[in-house]
């Protein structure tokens, strides 16, 4: 025998902390305490939880119940609606996902065109400024030999 806890219990029977204390207080569940918890025998007392028309309901023999044929029909014909509801509804979906597919793919593919263009941009650019570095260091030379030719000249004056 397993013994829960009053939260354990409830979440078993989906009745309330009030509840399960209000039907241990009649004497209807078995409780212990252990350990300062106090624990119910979820075996016992069970036909005190399950309400009296759900166990009136399961005793009856099935072959006494008497369906009416509209009623059968009825469930049948709105049990095929709702299945067309859903089959359209699916439909849409898919049609609405291939759609959105598309978009995206369009996208990517513009997407990868701009970065191909900032690429050749980019490549463009580094080429343009290694010729002004090699630029500015060939005047930079030049100016350096220019200077120092001036100087050399006006000391042999």
């Amino acid at each position: 025998m397993k013994w829960m806890s009053y939260e354990e219990y409830s979440e078993l029977t989906g009745l309330d902390l009030f509840s399960i204390e209000d039907l241990v207080k009649k004497g209807k569940l078995t409780v212990k305490l252990e350990n300062g918890m106090r624990l119910i025998d979820p075996s016992k007392g069970a036909q005190e939880v399950v309400p009296v028309q759900l166990r009136t309901l399961s005793t009856h023999n099935t072959h006494e119940m008497v369906v009416q044929p509209q009623f059968v029909e009825k469930t049948i014909g709105t049990i095929i609606n709702l299945h067309e509801k859903v089959l359209d509804a699916k439909d849409e979906t898919i049609v609405s996902i291939k759609n959105e597919n598309a978009f995206l793919k369009e996208a990517l593919g513009s997407l990868q065109e701009l970065y191909d263009e900032d690429r050749k941009t980019i490549d463009t650019l580094t080429t343009q400024l290694k010729l002004s570095q090699q630029e500015v260091e060939f005047m930079r030379r030049k100016y350096k030999l220019m200077w120092n030719k001036a100087i050399e000249e006006h000391t042999a004056k």
